[in-house]
């Protein structure tokens, strides 16, 4: 089953004009949030999520979405908006986010991009492989075929058809060969030709300044442990109970390792908390695997941002650092008053 790829192939559209922009990106547990919260105060801006995570309406604790209190300091955008069982890829938030970044250009209102989904910020300042949609129903029987693969089953599939989408992916990135796998079933064409294609910025932004916090791994990884200990007592244990009440396959699925039928799974400590409630793991040992893992995901985070998003200003630096959303706010303020005027329709 396929369709035809001379139609599905498309000109990558022209960036879209919009307002001032101040990408925050960087590692996990490095203070992104506090840094956004303080800049969106100092500038009058309006903090806009790029972290994947956080798109989810559930686990706000366990994927350490901005509270209540700080939601309610400034306006934040795109957050929570997605079920366990929708995928948040990055065509998907670049559908979200460029309707939110031209309404702020209208409002005359910066916008402090913040996450550390570096896929998200590299494909808005970059632009996105034009890959044609897959039907959603072609989606959904390829999901049920590839339902009891074993996923290094299915990354040696991928491998035998197209090794060099194969080569860049993790063997047990379940997500990501699917993904490829779906893309070459559907266009006929593999993913890594289609990601040669060229490209363009999916936004024009009158200014741009961007900075990237990457502190030290000495310096995140006692803080991810003291994040998650706080996650803890505030109730990350019993999200996830809660949301496996609401969702009677998760469990199975996690047992599983199905992350494609809930994309959830992929949030930081859902399956190892889930492993708790089902008694496959102790508390302790269940924390020490999520601090290991995410002390993992910030090495790669750091290695990513210096290598793909060198325009982003590489700080050692925590967000709470003293003076620095005083010093950035600044050198914005100062960059706004010399970026050319917002183009305004007649």
């Amino acid at each position: 089953m396929s369709f035809p790829t001379t139609a599905a192939r498309e000109t990558a559209p022209e960036p879209v004009e919009v307002g001032p922009l101040f990408v925050l990106g960087g590692t996990t547990a490095s203070g992104k949030s506090a840094l956004a919260l303080a800049l969106a105060e100092r500038t009058g801006g309006v903090i806009v999520d790029a972290d994947s995570q956080q798109l989810f309406a559930d686990l706000p604790i366990l994927t350490a979405r901005p509270t209540a209190e700080e939601e309610a300091r400034v306006p934040h955008r795109l957050y929570g908006l997605l079920g366990p069982r929708e995928q948040p890829s990055v065509g998907r938030w670049l559908r979200l986010v460029l309707p939110v970044l031209v309404e702020l250009a209208r409002e005359e209102r910066p916008a402090v991009l913040v996450g550390g989904t570096g896929l998200y910020l590299h494909a808005l300042l970059h632009g996105l492989s034009p890959v044609p949609e897959v039907p959603p129903e072609f989606r959904a029987r390829l999901l049920a075929e590839a339902r009891e693969v074993p996923t290094g089953e299915l990354h040696a599939r991928l491998r035998s058809v197209d090794p060099a989408t194969a080569a860049k992916l993790r063997p047990s990135d379940r997500q990501r060969i699917l993904r490829a796998l779906e893309v070459l079933e559907a266009t006929g064409r593999p993913l890594a030709l289609w990601q040669a294609e060229p490209r363009r910025p999916a936004v024009r932004p009158r200014l741009l300044l961007g900075v990237a916090l990457l502190p030290p791994a000495a310096v995140t990884g006692p803080r991810i442990a003291r994040r998650l200990e706080a996650q803890l007592a505030r109730g990350a244990l019993e999200e996830v109970a809660a949301l496996a009440h609401r969702e009677p396959e998760l469990r199975e699925a996690a047992r599983a390792g199905r992350t494609d039928h809930f994309p959830i799974l992929k949030v930081h400590g859902c399956r190892e908390l889930l492993a708790v409630l089902d008694g496959r793991l102790a508390p302790g040992e269940a924390e020490a695997e999520i601090v290991r893992q995410v002390r993992a995901y910030a090495k790669r985070q750091r290695t990513w941002f210096r290598q793909q998003l060198p325009e982003l200003e590489a700080l050692s630096a925590t967000g709470e650092a003293e003076g620095l959303a005083w010093a950035l706010a600044r050198r914005f303020d100062e960059l706004r008053l010399i970026a050319p005027p917002a183009q305004r329709s007649a």
